[in-house]
């Protein structure tokens, strides 16, 4: 992980560029995926298991023994832990409901606003190098809250057909039994045109490689939502003097093990700081299980050293990070700078992986930049807001000569006479 000193903005744009993907190549590979889950149903997507995850599945639904199984294997420690984040999650998230909206804007005339659950939503959770049972909690619990009818959950089974036992008891903790052994681009391919196991589903959550972005994207041409495009995980953490050395080359460290693709940015006050959190990453690093993966993401990274405030907070804004993390002196001058990024961490002692499993706010975020026009997952992803309005005849007569000025000018004769109309009626009626 090199160095950079006091950076233009050409050379940090530059710098700080991430991994670039190569799209329309992997288009091409999935459209044929998502095609034959289209025509085939169930049948493709056992070939498609046969041929990515190795193994010959008689059922894609997973069954209330399995799920049985599954709880009885998970460690009695895990599910604690699973619940007190079952906990905090639901406690957050239950917060963010909006009472409903009532209004008479002018006499007779009155607005309404009200959440209404999305009906049918599908929660796509990866399982490949990690098994991420955190991720059932962040999508299944909002979607609970908001009232979907139906959740059905994708995930690709291990080479003997089986899930994870902790995505299994984590999904049946908060009440999801429709579980599809499916994974990549054909899950979502699934959950896009339905097949005979897997209901067509309103809107699709949940990260993925590169093949599950792509094949979320597509699926919104195809009249499907999905939650937001999404890349490789990343973080960027501000520290100067203040912040513990030892605790930043952990929390970089941490993202980088998520995959090669992964990005980890440090922006440091000196080189004094820099230096000593790269020596305390390369102490860190040799420890870790997945120290070959983390390395691999490290050559995607980079250490900028600004001792300039304004420069740096002018950085992270452009960079717009998935995760960014704050161990300044000031630091809540500079919280209330920041403009572009998924989920902000304070202080020595709020790491990232809080946010990941248990603090309580959602980990499913905008990567690549798309926190500049995007939201991270919350309770509000999985309503819509219906508006409403109903209008009295002294409304119709107090609002309906405006009406009529408004669509004459625009020409819409129809327009004007659904207004005209009713006002001649009330006329009339006297």
């Amino acid at each position: 992980m090199k160095i950079i000193y006091n950076p233009t903005k050409a050379e940090w744009t530059k710098e700080l560029k991430r991994p670039v993907q190569k799209t329309k190549d992997i288009e091409k590979i999935v459209k044929p995926i998502m095609q034959k889950v289209k025509r085939l149903g169930d049948k493709a997507l056992k070939k498609f298991a046969l041929e990515y995850d190795h193994v010959q599945l008689k059922n894609l639904l997973v069954s209330m023994e399995e799920i049985f199984i599954a709880r009885e294997k998970i460690d009695p420690k895990l599910k604690e832990a699973i619940q007190l984040a079952k906990q905090n999650i639901e406690k957050f998230h239950e917060a963010q409901a909006t009472p409903d909206l009532e209004m008479e804007v002018m006499e007779g005339v009155t607005c309404m606003r009200k959440s209404v659950g999305i009906q049918k939503v599908g929660l796509y959770i990866p399982g490949g190098t990690a098994p991420l049972f955190s991720t059932v909690l962040m999508l299944g619990i909002p979607a609970n809250l908001a009232g979907c009818e139906q959740i059905v959950l994708c995930t690709p089974p291990d080479k003997d057909g089986n899930i994870h036992p902790a995505i299994l008891y984590t999904a049946d903790l908060i009440g999801i039994d429709k579980i599809v052994k499916a994974g990549g681009a054909q899950a979502i391919a699934a959950l896009t045109y339905g097949t005979e196991s897997v209901p067509k589903v309103d809107k699709i959550f949940g990260p993925g490689n590169q093949y599950v972005t792509a094949a979320k994207q597509l699926a919104v041409k195809k009249g499907v939502a999905i939650d937001m495009p999404a890349g490789p995980s990343e973080v960027l953490v501000y520290a100067d003097h203040t912040a513990i050395p030892g605790f930043v080359a952990a929390d970089l460290l941490s993202q980088a093990e998520h995959g090669v693709d992964s990005q980890v940015i440090l922006v440091a006050s000196s080189e004094k700081i820099a230096k000593s959190v790269l020596k305390e990453m390369e102490e860190q690093l040799i420890k870790l299980s997945r120290k070959e993966m983390a390395k691999k993401a490290l050559e995607n990274s980079v250490a900028v050293v600004v001792g300039n405030q304004d420069k740096a907070l002018e950085l992270i804004n452009d960079y717009a990070p998935e995760h960014l993390i704050i161990c300044v002196e000031n630091e809540d001058e500079v919280v209330n700078q920041i403009k572009n990024a998924g989920s902000v961490f304070i202080g020595n002692f709020t790491p990232e992986s809080a946010g990941d499993y248990a603090s309580g706010t959602n980990h499913t975020l905008p990567t690549y930049g798309y926190a500049k026009n995007y939201s991270g997952v919350s309770l509000d992803s999985f309503v819509k807001k219906i508006t409403y309005q109903k209008i009295t005849e002294t409304g119709i007569k107090n609002l309906g000569p405006a009406i009529e000025i408004m669509a004459s000018n625009e020409m819409l004769d129809a327009h004007k006479n659904a207004v005209s109309i009713r006002l001649k009626y009330l006329k009339e009626k006297k």
